[in-house]
């Protein structure tokens, strides 16, 4: 029993995700902290309320409405956001795209019709299965099964 907790937190996996939540965890800390140091200072310098911008909100009948602690948190989500697609996601599918392999060429899965008898042969075929005629294999489907041209 203990065995089988020990195979299973000992893979890359667990150990890779606890990694990624722990820097995704002060990567979050350091955008919050950042957007509540510079951002909406700045924000509440632009709409005239002095100093911290996270500290307005407005009072309906006894009720308080912080809406800047919202707009505060608003904000730094969509700069981790940001930050995390243009920094971490968009370079990583551009490593995946250069480093994808081409799937392998199915040479049954490219068919084609045997001119004289109908049927379907595959692209590849230099001579039908049902009624023997030659035919001429298709130059693609060839190239991309690796196949020397035929003369």
């Amino acid at each position: 029993m203990l065995n089988g907790f020990k195979d299973f937190f000992l893979r890359g996996n667990v150990i890779s995700m606890a990694i990624g939540l722990a820097v995704g965890a002060a990567f979050t800390a350091v955008v919050t902290a950042f957007s509540n140091a510079f951002i909406t200072p700045l924000i509440g310098l632009a709409t005239g309320t002095v100093g911290d911008f996270s500290h307005s909100y407005f009072v309906v009948r006894n009720a308080k409405f912080p809406y800047g602690l919202f707009i505060s948190a608003a904000l730094a989500f969509l700069i981790t956001a940001v930050v995390l697609y243009f920094c971490v996601v968009l370079p990583m599918m551009k490593i995946q795209t250069r480093f994808k392999r081409d799937e392998p060429f199915d040479i049954k899965a490219a068919v084609r019709d045997c001119p004289r008898c109908y049927t379907e042969i595959p692209a590849v075929a230099s001579r039908c299965a049902h009624c023997t005629s030659e035919v001429e294999p298709v130059p693609e489907a060839l190239q991309k099964a690796g196949l020397p041209a035929q003369r």
